[in-house]
């Protein structure tokens, strides 16, 4: 899977839950994006950051909920291993009650009596999607001296990128959320979903370049400038996945499911395609002030990837109750092609720095949401501590860290931070650890 993608340093990484850095993650970044200029500008020091990928074992452990065709296909998990698949999140493998409902609907082993699943808060509707794109590469640079620098950056990596979406029939809502036994008699119940999995590889050219604005005789203006980044990345697909589900259930009159239903309960439409081409453009600046860092940035300008050669797979169950397998169709093959859209995010960041403490804001709109984080990080020395609080879609989750300086140039950082699982109400925590090697 692509999720084996994601054991190494890179570069540049962004996305929901996909950050590679357990300082940032520390300071709020579990969600956003940042200004891509934003590493130029970094105050205290420049370093590079290797994750430890701890939630993979997890991930590789259920690596078949990601298959439509296998019996352990598991649409809610699947969608959970996608948006959050390398840092571990407690409590995650507890969430069995949405679990067991779409378990049972593959398996064709519904209840009659749908309150056997009620107990747990599924969302009207509900979205998710995050976006990887990380580059190993080499700066050459074209100019470079006190006063400033401008650079060339080739590079290449893994692209990964997952939306998802659930939509849930309101009558179907109360019953599964209710504490107490409902029925709703003679109805047409409904839900659907879908997923959208995009791997390709991300070949990145880029504009780097730091201009020497307001420089003064003090110390502290030795980083002051304009620093501005411009990327373009072409985006070769090597693997597309679209899955859309629709589950139609019919009651009698007590509200039971009806154990011969006059239409096809469940479908699943399955498109795959193994050749893609797109590009994905960014662009950002920044400015420093003596203690003052500030701009501003631009990400996944015309995000795209055109799929072509699509096989179409369909999946139904005739029946939910009987435990037959699935009908699967292999369609035949055509000249299908698609278009995958991602949105355009805006970054506007701010951070003030001592000597001892370092501020940081940030708020980001577009791919993922809404999202804000305020952070605070204090060095002692060979530990430094941090905190923040960040805003996702409305609902604020903590975060706090430490980082642990082995050597001048060598540190262990850890991060806890809150989180929700998909189609799961309840928060859970998130464990994130990474390696930091400094370049001061």
């Amino acid at each position: 899977m692509a999720a084996l993608l994601f054991t190494s340093a890179a570069s540049s990484a962004s996305a929901q839950d996909y950050s590679f850095d357990a300082r940032r993650i520390a300071l709020g970044g579990a969600g956003g994006t940042p200004n891509v200029a934003s590493k130029l500008v970094e105050r205290q020091r420049r370093y590079k950051s290797i994750l430890i990928p701890i939630g993979l074992v997890r991930v590789l452990s259920d690596v078949r909920v990601f298959y439509p065709n296998r019996e352990d296909f598991d649409f809610s998990r699947a969608i959970e291993y996608s948006t959050s698949p390398i840092h571990f999140v407690f409590g995650r493998s507890e969430d069995t009650t949405a679990r067991t409902l779409f378990r049972d609907i593959v398996h064709a082993s519904l209840q009659p009596d749908l309150n056997a699943y009620s107990g747990f808060q599924l969302p009207i509707v509900t979205e998710e999607e995050g976006r990887m794109s990380l580059t190993w590469g080499k700066t050459f640079m074209l100019h470079e001296d006190d006063r400033g620098f401008q650079g060339i950056y080739v590079g290449a990596g893994p692209y990964l990128a997952a939306q998802a979406y659930f939509d849930l029939d309101a009558e179907l809502e109360t019953i599964l959320s209710g504490s107490g036994n409902r029925y709703v008699p003679n109805a047409n119940l409904g839900m659907g979903g879908g997923e959208t999995d995009q791997l390709a590889l991300d070949v990145t050219g880029s504009y780097r370049a730091r201009f020497p604005l307001f420089l003064q005789d003090s110390p502290l203006s030795s980083r002051n400038g304009m620093y501005v980044v411009a990327n373009y990345h072409h985006l070769q697909g090597f693997r597309y996945d679209r899955i859309d589900a629709g589950l139609r259930l019919d009651t009698d009159q007590n509200g039971r499911l009806v154990p011969d239903p006059p239409e096809r309960p469940f479908s699943l439409d399955w498109h795959t395609s193994s050749k893609g081409i797109g590009l994905s453009m960014d662009f950002g600046v920044a400015f420093v002030i003596n203690r003052w860092d500030f701009g501003a940035g631009v990400t996944g300008v015309a995000n795209r990837i055109k799929w072509r050669d699509i096989t179409r797979h369909d999946l139904s169950l005739l029946n939910l109750m009987d435990g037959v397998d699935f009908v699967h169709v292999k369609l035949p093959p055509t000249n299908m092609t698609t278009q995958v859209e991602l949105p355009v995010t805006y970054t506007a960041d701010l951070a003030y720095h001592r000597d001892a403490w370092s501020a940081y804001t940030e708020y980001s709109n577009g791919l993922g949401g809404t999202n804000f984080r305020v952070g605070l990080e204090y060095r002692l020395g060979v530990v430094e501590l941090r905190g923040a609080a960040r805003s996702s879609n409305g609902s604020w989750y903590p975060a706090a860290g430490a980082g642990f300086n082995l050597t001048r140039n060598f540190g262990v950082d850890a991060a806890l931070y809150g989180t929700q699982t998909f189609l799961e109400s309840e928060p859970h925590v998130g464990l994130a650890i990474s390696l930091r090697f400094d370049r001061r």
